[in-house]
Order: structure tokens, then C-alpha cells, then sequence
């Protein structure tokens, strides 16, 4: 129903930065972003809220920033300081009101960019 389609993936080396986006074709009151690395569960990593407030994972904080248009209907992920931990595969989320740092809270998907971080 509200399809997400992100881009800006890629490959840098530790210390750089990269910035993605991701835009959805319909409304959503919530918009954010998650991650998942090889055997490791889908983590939530930053949220914009519909009053434009943000949560972020912790081992993000100072690091990553969201930010979205609401006109353009795309939400931003600015990455500093990258480290290898970082590695994963980006995806966009979005959530027709309320929504948390858990995969169950997300009600629209992207199909996922790959980031991978080198040392």
C-alpha cells in the first residue's frame, strides 16, 4: 500500500560517511530505520516521528542523524564515523502512527541497501 524505496548504499572505509534516503509514495506518520548483519536479528537504529521527534539505538547516538521532507515524502540517515560494525543491510520503515524501535511496530517495508563499512 506504501511502497519505500531506498537508496544511497555503498561501500567506505571506517571514519567516512554516507547518506541514505528513502522515499515512500503515500503518507506515514512515522518513518525510520533499521539494520540487519549476518546472523543477527533486524535492529531498529533511528525513528522520525510525526511531532519530529527521534529515537535512535544506542550504539548510534552522537553518530547518525534522521531527518525527513515531508513534502517530498523522504526520510534522511547521515552517517559519520562509520566503523565495520556498522556493516548491514539498510532498510526503510514506515508506520501509520505510533512506531518503535522493533520490527512488529513497522507496517511498510523497503526492499533493503547494502552498507558495508571496510577497514
Amino acid at each position: 500500500q506504501v511502497p519505500l524505496v531506498e537508496s544511497g548504499g555503498g561501500s567506505v572505509q571506517a571514519g567516512g560517511s554516507l547518506r541514505l534516503s528513502c522515499t515512500a509514495s503515500g503518507s506515514t506518520y512515522c518513518m525510520g530505520w533499521f539494520r540487519q548483519a549476518p546472523g543477527k536479528e533486524r535492529e531498529g537504529v533511528a525513528l522520525s516521528h510525526g511531532d519530529d521527534d527521534t529515537t535512535y539505538t544506542d550504539s548510534v547516538k552522537g553518530r547518525f542523524t534522521i531527518s525527513r521532507d515531508s513534502a517530498k515524502r523522504t526520510v534522511y540517515l547521515q552517517m559519520n564515523s562509520l566503523t565495520v560494525e556498522d556493516t548491514a543491510v539498510y532498510y526503510c520503515a514506515g508506520a501509520l502512527w505510533r512506531c518503535q524501535l522493533t520490527a512488529a511496530s513497522m507496517d511498510y517495508w523497503g526492499k533493503g541497501t547494502l552498507v558495508t563499512i571496510s577497514s
